[in-house]
């Protein structure tokens, strides 16, 4: 299918609707604008609207042409395409699962020469016309196979990169969302003598809820681990592969936190200081601390109390405390109002106004069941964590943010 044509015309009704709700616009096309071609344009529309926070600087580009909107949403992001990106050098990268483009545009600006191979010819042919209208020249775009094109490669590259598709393809299941990496296509592990083979360095991403013990033990030559949240939200594990067995104890751990406008929160670790950390236990003092999600993700609970002095309420809430406020812990910081009973009139002595943030942290009730049986409604200023203290009674911890 050779890539469509805009005119100037075009480009034009695509700024100029860009905030527009593209159904409305299929149904009341433009004056002069055809059926086949208006749908064409309300593609593009779409996919740029998806396109806005996830890819600021393609959505800023005029010129681009932009793949189908499930496209947009399975590319890696701007952002975290970028910390990707630092953990590549030298001279040759060949991305095997290229698709939009996304990740290759951002490893081209930190190795030499970047092969970027896709399957799906469309998504190919837009990547090799969009790449250069971003400045980007040192990418060749291949179409077919990426494990195919890695067989017929002569010498090893410095780095080999996957994004393995996490949709169950076979028939019956529907496109069904799967997490392991032998469900994924491709196969990493399956694969994973061919990849050692043709990759001096290797580095795959995951999905987030990917189970992070279980699958080094499937991959034994990682030296790294990225778990990358953007704005508190895990998007990405990454796994880095060299050569050597290493044990798992020595495996890097590194969990960052991407955030509008101010500095990442970074938390690295050796995996196994992890186990022979100390914990000190402690009920409530005058501040709470609720680490992040990559933090959380990448398991460091007793050492981020050891890192930053602070007390754990228990050994499996993952809540901290201490009486001195820790300005750089990474993930959120409460004063503590007061410390209830989970229940509805302990919560109106200590809540009047009836309405909390609610959070549930090693608590039996889900949030939501939580809040009805509370009669908490959702919003304002006030925190409230439901957790089980270090003596096994739970409590609500009812906070507000600290001032930092």
């Amino acid at each position: 299918m050779p890539l469509p044509k805009f005119t100037d015309a075009d480009r034009t009704l695509i700024s100029n609707h860009l905030t527009a709700n593209v159904q409305a616009l299929l149904l009341r096309p433009p004056a002069g604008v055809s059926g086949m071609h208006v749908r064409e344009l309300a593609e593009q529309i779409q996919s740029r609207q998806k396109a806005r926070v996830k890819l600021p600087d393609w959505y800023a580009n005029p010129d681009l042409i932009f793949p189908v909107p499930v496209s947009v949403e399975q590319a890696s992001s701007e952002r975290t395409a970028a910390y990707k990106a630092t953990l590549v050098s030298g001279n040759t990268l060949a991305d095997l699962t290229g698709g939009m483009g996304v990740d290759a545009a951002a490893f081209a600006r930190n190795v030499a020469h970047v092969d970027y191979v896709e399957r799906t010819q469309p998504l190919a042919e837009l990547a090799a016309h969009n790449l250069p209208l971003l400045g980007i020249h040192n990418v060749s775009v291949h179409t077919g196979d990426g494990l195919d094109w890695l067989v017929d490669q002569e010498d090893p590259l410095d780095w080999l990169y996957l994004d393995p598709a996490r949709r169950d393809t076979r028939p019956g299941r529907h496109g069904e969302r799967v997490v392991g990496l032998a469900d994924c296509e491709p196969d990493v592990l399956t694969h994973l003598p061919l990849l050692l083979r043709k990759g001096r360095n290797i580095l795959i991403k995951t999905a987030p809820l990917l189970d992070i013990a279980a699958t080094l033990r499937q991959l034994p030559t990682t030296r790294a681990v990225h778990v990358v949240a953007v704005q508190g939200e895990v998007k990405e594990t990454l796994f880095v592969l060299g050569q050597q067995h290493v044990p798992g104890a020595d495996v890097q751990m590194t969990a960052i936190n991407l955030r509008d406008q101010t500095a990442p929160q970074l938390f690295t670790c050796r995996r196994g200081d992890e186990a022979s950390a100390p914990v000190t236990l402690s009920d409530p003092l005058t501040y709470l601390y609720e680490p992040n999600a990559a933090l959380l993700k990448a398991g460091a609970f007793r050492l981020t109390g050891e890192r930053f002095g602070l007390n754990k309420l228990a050994p499996h809430s993952h809540l901290y405390t201490s009486k001195i406020l820790v300005a750089d812990f990474p993930g959120r910081a409460f004063q503590i109002n007061s410390v209830c009973r989970a229940d509805r009139k302990s919560v109106l002595n200590n809540v009047p106004e009836g309405q909390a943030n609610l959070t549930v942290r090693n608590f039996p009730q889900p949030v939501d069941v939580l809040r009805k049986q509370l009669g908490l409604r959702e919003g304002g200023n006030v925190y409230i964590f439901a957790t089980t203290l270090q003596n096994g009674d739970k409590r609500l911890i009812v906070t507000h943010k600290a001032v930092i």
